[in-house]
């Protein structure tokens, strides 16, 4: 039996999300800016983190269903926050790569009592300005409804150099099945990362953070994991990736056992 998508209802928005796994401890993945939804490529993220099933009940959730024309990445960690609540999940293991590391930040700021550990991959506690271009360009590219040069961009910046030049033909097939509904979300999802920034919050947060960077992040550059290091107070530890581009949550073959090695260790 295939993965099967939920709907979980608050008092004003839904929101879709999957699960798997069936340990007594809860693991939620929030997802980075996609071009579609994860939604539908749910069998395989639950095959990507089959390490942790046993251990954990994984929850991977999406934004809310029908967005608002300006719904910003602190709206979302309160929506998110939300549905948690809902759900009944507290105490959870936090992870977000990219965007919803964004959101993670923020839940974990604002929402201490739900999140035991906190891991972040190839994300940032703020935006350079020079790095939020490369967020426009792919907004233009959905403004103008070019759904090729959207994925190839965005392949290209996401993927190591090889990786992408390989992957071509496959991001070029997928382009094909984007919606206009697609590209409408995409660029609210995209400009709700404007003005982000909670570098000075960082110290609020106390669970043990786990920071999975890369050294060749061509999004938000490796210099943002560093970033949030310097800015957080509690219990903490870095890795850095080469070699993997900003996908390295997707592409470094040891990025699930050191996600499951962290929560597995001491928590004070």
């Amino acid at each position: 039996m295939g993965i099967v998508i939920e709907t979980v209802k608050t008092e004003t928005f839904l929101m879709n999300y999957f699960r798997f796994g069936q340990g007594e401890e809860t693991f939620v993945i929030l997802p980075g800016l996609s071009v579609q939804s994860v939604m539908g490529f749910a069998q395989s993220v639950a095959d990507a983190y089959q390490l942790l099933a046993d251990n954990y009940t994984v929850y991977v959730f999406d934004r809310r269903n029908e967005l608002p024309e300006s719904y910003s990445v602190f709206d979302m960690a309160d929506d998110t926050a939300e549905v948690l609540k809902t759900l009944g999940l507290e105490n959870i293991n936090l992870f977000g790569a990219s965007q919803g590391g964004m959101i993670a930040m923020i839940i974990a700021i604002k929402y201490p009592e739900l999140v035991r550990k906190l891991v972040l991959g190839s994300t940032a506690c703020c935006i350079e300005e020079d790095r939020h271009q490369t967020v426009e360009k792919w907004i233009d590219y959905a403004k103008s409804g070019d759904k090729e040069a959207l994925y190839l961009a965005f392949g290209e910046a996401i993927y190591p150099e090889g990786v992408y030049q390989q992957s071509r033909e496959l991001l070029i097939e997928a382009a094909k099945t984007v919606t206009d509904e697609d590209l409408k979300r995409f660029i609210v999802l995209a400009q709700g990362m404007a003005n982000y920034d909670v570098s000075d919050d960082l110290e609020k947060i106390k669970c043990p953070v786990l920071v999975l960077g890369s050294k060749d992040d061509n999004v938000l550059g490796g210099e943002a994991s560093l970033q949030i290091m310097e800015h957080l107070k509690t219990e903490k530890s870095l890795h850095m990736y080469e070699g993997y581009g900003h996908a390295a949550y997707d592409m470094a073959p040891d990025y699930k056992q050191r996600i499951l090695d962290f929560l597995k260790g001491s928590c004070r």
